[in-house]
């Protein structure tokens, strides 16, 4: 975000008082918003749930806001909908799936697989099902006045912020949860591994960028910051032995290459989107910070491709 400077209030109960400056702002609510983060992982899998689920659907919204300021109209209540539903099934799929592994009790060892079978299914219904709920919206809605586009295509955004927001971030709780159940750990090292990339990717670009990256989407990245914020993320992955000792470094690094190569990825597709629909911030949920969207957007690359590796290698 580029910087303004400060102007005098001309206010006449507060003369000569100055308003908090850009940086100002951006400091002080990004150390609010970190804070509620941290806690929110920390004191339990419940808040955390609670509060990337919340992120989720503010999320959404910012992504449906954008479709309609360039003429479609997707289902956003019915999306937001389906988005908690979907973050609450992988959520509690999870959970459940922890306290099965570890129960010795009788009763939950017989009937806790039959209620994950039913939450397993309850989701691939839902997912295999949303064009046909979608559609059937758009057909109590038909027909709509003022509209360019085909109620089609409004199903069609619906279903693409779906898939690109709230599908990796139902992700999220994959990422989060071992075979020893939730691990605050686990969220906090990815944390830590995106801030990495950005920073390593600021302070090089800054000091070293002369080549572009993509000039014609996000015209301020450069090869050399890319650069700078894989070998940073890199340094983090091995530094986070001291938080995860029971990964190996070679996992480690491999989640750090992850993070450093698709994080960026993902942050240049959201920079694409704001450039095709003309708009500098997703929202405004934070001064000087955007919308949400801007700030987890290299979540929506990454949370995928660490959830096939968790799969794959525990």
């Amino acid at each position: 975000m580029s910087e303004t400077a400060p102007s005098v209030s001309t206010d006449p109960a507060t003369p000569g008082k100055k308003p908090m400056s850009n940086l100002g702002q951006r400091i002080l609510f990004g150390l609010i918003g970190a804070a509620m983060l941290l806690v929110s992982i920390w004191y339990s899998a419940w808040t955390f749930a609670a509060f990337f689920a919340v992120v989720q659907v503010r999320m959404l919204w910012e992504f449906y806001r954008m479709m309609r300021q360039v003429g479609y109209k997707p289902a956003a209540l019915l999306g937001g909908t389906i988005s908690v539903l979907l973050f609450a099934g992988v959520f509690y799929y999870q959970n459940v799936h922890t306290v099965l592994l570890h129960s010795t009790d009788v009763y939950e060892q017989q009937n806790l697989p039959n209620l994950l079978r039913w939450v397993r299914n309850g989701m691939l219904a839902l997912v295999l099902n949303l064009p046909v709920v979608l559609i059937l919206r758009e057909m109590y809605a038909w027909p709509r006045e003022k509209q360019d586009f085909s109620p089609f295509s409004n199903v069609g955004v619906a279903l693409l912020g779906l898939l690109y927001v709230s599908l990796p971030m139902s992700l999220l709780n994959v990422v989060a949860f071992n075979e020893q159940g939730y691990d605050y750990r686990r969220i906090l090292a990815l944390l830590l591994l995106v801030w990495s990339s950005d920073i390593g990717a600021y302070a090089a670009g800054k000091s070293f960028g002369k080549h572009k990256l993509a000039p014609k989407i996000s015209p301020g990245k450069t090869w050399e910051g890319a650069i700078g914020g894989f070998l940073l993320t890199l340094a983090m992955g091995w530094a986070l032995g001291y938080l995860l000792p029971e990964l190996s470094l070679t996992y480690r690094l491999v989640v750090a290459g992850v993070v450093a190569v698709f994080g960026p990825l993902g942050d240049l597709a959201e920079s694409m989107l704001k450039r095709s629909v003309g708009v500098k911030d997703s929202g405004r949920i934070m001064p000087g910070h955007g919308g949400l969207l801007d700030r987890f957007d290299a979540f929506l690359f990454i949370l995928p491709v660490l959830a096939l590796l968790q799969l794959l290698l525990g």
